[in-house]
């Protein structure tokens, strides 16, 4: 589990908390024991977004590209996150929480784009025209208002909403499943997702085939249907 811990700033994304994210996700990239991870924050907030004072003492104009590298330092994330939202994910605490694969909220959470309020911009948001209806999305961008849990459940932007007190478990009992599952299917899968949204179906369906012809090929396509026979749990190798 990623816990952003700067409860005191509602874990604004200052430099320190970038790098420190990008590092734990690289870890968790590098480590083939670790299949699925939770990201949530400390305290009432889940991420208020950028450090607005430290961007006005650097005298932040356009926003450098690395500063969208948070679930990692750059190469694409092969493994599935979680979002625990405990509560505000404001501007690029919603974008943290956008780049996750799946999300889990608190019912206090709230989900909003705030850029508008500040004079800024929200280039990172692009991908929401494949997950919001147009108009959803457009409420978001041009009030600056937030959506209730409720209402980005609804809209399907989060997958469950849950009491505060059973964010963790229940994000944990999702993570559990996902790790307890064929590695190589489960990125593959991830993957399918991420083509199907920048492709679209028809042109995603040939690379589809590719993407998974390792996996039917692999020692694990043979362990599942042989465990299966067995009446045992699959023991998966990820090859």
């Amino acid at each position: 589990m990623v816990t952003l811990q700067r409860p005191e700033k509602r874990n604004a994304l200052s430099k320190a908390v970038r790098a420190g994210l990008q590092n734990a996700f690289d870890d968790f990239a590098a480590d083939p024991e670790l299949r699925c991870a939770v990201l949530t924050g400390e305290g009432s907030a889940f991420c208020a977004g950028a450090d607005l004072a430290e961007m006005h003492e650097d005298a932040v104009a356009i926003v450098p590209t690395d500063w969208t590298n948070l679930i990692g330092s750059g190469i694409p994330m092969p493994k599935p996150v979680i979002a625990a939202v405990n509560g505000y994910a404001l501007a690029g605490g919603f974008y943290l929480a956008q780049c996750c694969d799946l999300c889990i909220a608190a019912e206090s959470a709230e989900f909003g784009i705030t850029e508008v309020k500040r004079g800024r911009g929200a280039p990172w948001a692009t991908p929401l025209i494949d997950m919001l209806p147009r108009r959803v999305m457009m409420e978001l961008l041009v009030t600056g208002l937030p959506l209730s849990a409720q209402r980005a459940y609804e809209v399907g932007l989060v997958n469950k909403v849950v009491p505060r007190e059973d964010l963790l478990e229940t994000a944990l009992q999702m993570a559990a499943v996902i790790a307890a599952n064929a590695p190589l299917s489960v990125a593959a899968g991830k993957r399918l997702v991420e083509l199907s949204a920048d492709l679209g179906p028809r042109l995603a369906r040939e690379p589809a085939d590719w993407l998974y012809a390792p996996v039917y090929t692999s020692e694990d396509a043979q362990e599942g249907p042989r465990a299966f026979a067995e009446k045992r749990e699959p023991v998966w190798k990820g090859r």
